[in-house]
């Protein structure tokens, strides 16, 4: 069971409305975006969102958002972002980017299309941990879950994250940054495909319920819970419903969207897959 439920959810864990606040493990004291993690993870930001900035990316780019802004089709759009990744970032160049002679390897090629394809492949892999602590280190969520669960920094497990992470990012170029860049471009593009939209409904399939980290239990099919700093979700409850026993419906804020499926070329392996950006989350449980 979860070590964290509606039993040990006091009083003083709550927002002025009344609402469970994002549990001080799961969330660090800084972060590299415009709103603290405490209120960014938090119920009261699922219900009413605004925009997510990571620092200094959107001034920094300025010369793409431009250049995009007068594009009319996604399609096109995609393929100028990507040849501005190539070409920022070197991604086929990585003597450019400072590496010595004969170090261009695996490593030098790694990108953030690599992290994203990895992640797609396994959630619990080397990529897959490269993306969680990016989550962490830029939103100030801490990852919960990777191939064991992650309670205390320090431990065994924290460890074993930890190294992962940072064998995923030894020897790339600027990989964070990338990823950066990757979500600043999800947002450009939610804007501009869902100009009035500030939710979308997505679904996730589960096995064990019961050992997920349950802040609260509402009425029947409702729950407050806990999810990992990143998780895959789909616009499909038919395709959600082929990975669990269970299948969770969410409304998730535009702004905590990572990536999807459609934002690039072959990107992602899924159709519908949303990856989405963790914290707390009033869900529903669906009917397959």
């Amino acid at each position: 069971m979860s070590d964290i439920s509606a039993r040990t959810c006091r009083a003083s864990d709550k927002d002025a409305e009344g609402c469970p606040t994002l549990p001080r493990l799961a969330r660090l004291p800084i972060n590299r975006c415009n709103l603290p993690a405490d209120i960014l993870g938090g119920l009261t930001y699922q219900r009413h969102p605004t925009p997510l900035q990571i620092d200094g990316v959107a001034d920094l780019h300025k010369p793409l958002w431009a250049l995009l802004d007068d594009i009319p089709g996604d399609s096109e759009r995609a393929q100028r972002f990507a040849d501005y990744m190539e070409s920022h970032f070197r991604l086929k160049q990585p003597e450019d980017a400072g590496l010595a002679a004969g170090q261009s390897g695996r490593r030098a090629r790694a990108s953030y299309l690599r992290v994203v394809r990895g992640w797609a492949f396994d959630s619990e892999s080397r990529e897959a941990a490269v993306l969680k602590g990016w989550v962490e280190s830029r939103f100030g969520l801490c990852p919960r879950h990777h191939g064991e669960p992650l309670r205390e920094p320090g431990s065994g497990a924290w460890q074993r994250y930890v190294e992962m992470r940072a064998q995923g990012l030894r020897g790339t170029n600027a990989l964070e940054s990338q990823l950066d860049l990757l979500y600043a471009y999800t947002q450009y593009e939610l804007a501009r495909q869902f100009p009035q939209r500030t939710h979308l409904r997505l679904y996730r399939g589960v096995n064990r319920l019961a050992e997920h980290e349950t802040i609260q239990d509402h009425r029947q099919g409702e729950k407050v819970l806990l999810l990992n700093n990143i998780n895959s979700f789909s616009r499909s409850r038919e395709r959600a419903g082929e990975f669990g026993d269970d299948l969770l419906a969410v409304d998730v804020p535009l702004p905590k969207l990572a990536f999807f499926s459609q934002l690039l070329p072959d990107m992602l392996r899924g159709e519908d897959e949303y990856v989405v950006i963790g914290g707390l989350y009033r869900v529903r449980l669906a009917r397959f």
